[in-house]
């Protein structure tokens, strides 16, 4: 097990009860449609984080479909949301004794009063406790330093440019390895890894390995660049529950081409296993 025994301390907010829990929840309206007001603190340069997103509507279908754990779930990302109210529309496409599938979508309104949608995702839920033990693997955990060799964004001078809201409801302790855009010097890598978790301790679970695959700040930054970096599709794979404690999320870029980038992230639980796996497509701005 990693060592991580210098992890802040800090009084665990139980699952259901935590403000991950509150910030995602939805009310049921009707069969299929959910209201949610969209919280302002999980923003990041005014926009709604994408991995909160997929959480809330990865929430909904949880309470649409029979199978209440998601295993694959591909988002699109259209317009970016913003903190406020919001609906939520699913569907269910095909139901399975072990799995079963749905779509749904996210819209907010505009300024004339006129639906916008702006994510819209298809995913597959099963039942994460019924999956045989048996694991065959080549991958390997990410060696990141114990935490208290790394740094989050409350121990820079000032705050780092594009940080906001998010930051304040995560511990995030990133590898200093991965931390030279932040001192003007990048490492031209496109990796970033650290410690992942909610600030008030809550546990992970599946639906915050959601967020988890896209809460750690853009690997474009090690590339030498900034400003925002919008997700255009993104899916997570989520493979097991995770055990309490602190995650490690390790993300990588290998291609930046025509102003767009992939991002490839794994999830490690506190028992090194690797929960949750993704890859998005996003776009940066060059120049």
């Amino acid at each position: 097990m990693p060592d991580a025994a210098s992890a802040p301390a800090t009084v665990r907010a139980p699952i259901g009860a935590a403000e991950f829990d509150r910030d995602t929840a939805v009310v049921r309206r009707e069969p299929g449609v959910y209201d949610i007001d969209l919280s302002a603190g999980w923003t990041i340069i005014n926009a709604v984080n994408g991995g909160y997103l997929l959480a809330v509507l990865g929430r909904a279908l949880g309470d649409t479909l029979p199978h209440a754990d998601p295993f694959t779930i591909s988002a699109h990302y259209l317009t970016a949301s913003q903190p406020g109210p919001a609906v939520v529309r699913t569907e269910t496409v095909r139901t399975g004794r072990s799995l079963s599938t749905g779509q749904a979508s996210l819209l907010q309104y505009d300024e004339q009063g006129r639906e916008v949608e702006r994510i819209r995702v298809l995913a597959s839920y099963g039942d994460l406790g019924t999956l045989p033990d048996d694991v065959r693997t080549t991958a390997e955990p990410p060696a990141i330093p114990p935490m208290d060799q790394c740094f989050g964004p409350e121990d820079g001078p000032a705050p780092v440019e594009g940080s906001s809201a998010i930051t304040d409801r995560l511990m995030l302790k990133l590898d200093p390895s991965t931390l030279g855009w932040a001192l003007g010097q990048p490492s031209g890598r496109g990796e970033m890894r650290a410690w992942f978790g909610l600030a008030d301790g809550r546990d992970p679970d599946p639906l915050s390995l959601l967020l988890a695959v896209d809460a750690l700040p853009p690997t474009a930054f090690e590339l030498g660049l900034s400003g925002w970096v919008p997700t255009v599709e993104l899916t997570a794979h989520v493979r097991a529950r995770p055990a309490p404690g602190p995650l490690r999320v390790a993300v990588t870029t290998r291609n930046l081409a025509g102003g767009f980038l992939e991002e490839d992230a794994e999830v490690w639980d506190s028992a090194d296993r690797l929960v949750a796996q993704s890859r998005q497509l996003a776009r940066v701005r060059l120049g």
